[in-house]
């Protein structure tokens, strides 16, 4: 599948997130597979989840910081790319 920024994200309901000082853990109760998150990361993780699409999640950090809006697109699509290569979230058309 080719990751749009106007498709959505889930979060399936056997994954378990848990954050502690600002960094987070993402663990895949099915697989056993799991993802650490420092800071940043755990931020692009809390504005993806709480978006309809990607690109709200995508402009919404972009306003929160100081950083070419490029790269930002890029390391949040790396960002994505690996966590549905954990399937630790699902991707779909809206």
């Amino acid at each position: 599948m080719t990751l749009s920024f106007d498709m959505g994200l889930s979060v399936p309901a056997d994954v378990l997130v848990r954050e502690l000082d600002g960094e987070s853990v993402i663990l895949n109760l099915k697989s056993e597979r799991y993802f650490g998150l420092d800071e940043v990361g755990t931020r692009m993780w809390a504005a993806l989840s709480s978006c309809d699409m990607i690109q709200d999640a995508y402009e919404s950090l972009l306003s929160e910081y100081d950083v070419d809006a490029e790269q930002l697109r890029g390391d949040l699509y790396h960002l994505i790319e690996q966590l549905v290569e954990h399937g630790l979230v699902n991707v779909s058309s809206k």
